[in-house]
């Protein structure tokens, strides 16, 4: 397991709204649901996503651009275009009015395709995120970030687009997998992009070093780690170990090690209502739950009980 798989495991399609339309011009279609992850992709054509409070971006054919919540935003043929805006949320995708393929309001040609050879065929997957393990990767993405045409999400784009237009068993498990596979690639493509700016987590992994130490703390979070185990399975000195992994992250492997188990118990709080605080502890690495207790409240603020209790009152 590497830190940016630990860091998706949060972020899985489930269920998530698609919406594919062939449109002529001229449009303007309003998403209004401001999901937590929106990707935008337009397979042929071209239009013009305006985000709420931001310049529009101009997408051609494979372009693809992530809105991130509670942001909302319009695509339409052009700036300023003069179509009456057609509201787009959670209702345009209902079973009754065509599931996944036609959604409320769009013009979508039907199976006889359209002959208009400067039509815009868009597609859209609303991405729900949820705990706070994805907490770190959501905390990175800016509002809107963009990825051309080219690389290597263009396949998967191709899978999407045949995907979309069949209505058969087992769509929707279809959509949300390539769902994941094109977020993945997109953000692997604008973390790598020329004169990016990635978080620290982000290059760390390709430090032959410091790298193979975070896929080991992610494998076995719950281990006894001490740097000096770590160093040995790493293949280098303790103090070798310690001055690359802060230089590159900023903190000693220990302290990195204590924020991702309390990062990983927040979580299990949550989604293990019945278990007690002593059973979180004990699968974060903790045989005391009092020094779990002090260590989680350190970390968030908060301890384990309390945490648990507002999380539940949201």
């Amino acid at each position: 397991m590497d830190v940016t798989s630990d860091l998706f495991r949060g972020v899985r399609a489930r269920g998530s709204l698609f919406g594919s339309s062939t449109l002529s011009p001229p449009w303007s279609l309003h998403f209004v649901d401001g999901a937590p992850l929106t990707l935008c992709t337009v397979l042929t054509g071209a239009g013009w996503i305006v985000p709420e409070g931001h310049p529009p971006e101009r997408l051609g054919a494979h372009d693809t651009i992530v809105v991130r919540g509670p942001t909302t935003f319009t695509f339409v043929d052009e700036p300023g275009s003069t179509a009456e805006p057609i509201i787009c949320g959670e209702h345009c995708a209902t079973p009754e009015q065509g599931g996944t393929r036609h959604r409320l309001g769009w013009n979508d040609p039907g199976e006889g395709g359209s002959d208009d050879r400067s039509a815009t065929t868009l597609v859209v997957g609303a991405y729900p995120v949820r705990g706070e393990i994805s907490r770190r990767l959501m905390d990175m993405l800016p509002v809107v970030l963009r990825v051309d045409a080219g690389g290597t999400g263009d396949p998967v784009l191709d899978h999407l687009a045949a995907e979309v237009a069949r209505d058969e068993p087992g769509q929707q498990v279809v959509l949300d997998r390539l769902l994941d596979w094109m977020l993945v690639c997109t953000l692997r493509t604008w973390l790598d992009r020329p004169g990016g700016r990635p978080p620290a987590w982000w290059t760390a992994q390709k430090d032959p070093v410091v790298g193979q130490a975070l896929r080991l703390l992610h494998a076995e979070p719950a281990a006894p780690w001490t740097v000096g185990e770590l160093a040995r399975r790493t293949g280098v000195s303790r103090s070798t170990l310690a001055k690359r992994f802060a230089d590159l992250l900023g903190e000693p492997p220990l302290a990195y090690l204590t924020r991702w188990r309390m990062t990983l118990a927040a979580d299990l709080l949550i989604e293990q209502g019945s278990s007690t605080v002593a059973h979180v502890a004990r699968a974060v690495g903790y045989t005391d739950p009092f020094a779990f207790s002090v260590a989680f409240k350190r970390i968030r603020g908060t301890n384990p009980s309390e945490f648990r209790r507002t999380a539940e009152a949201h």
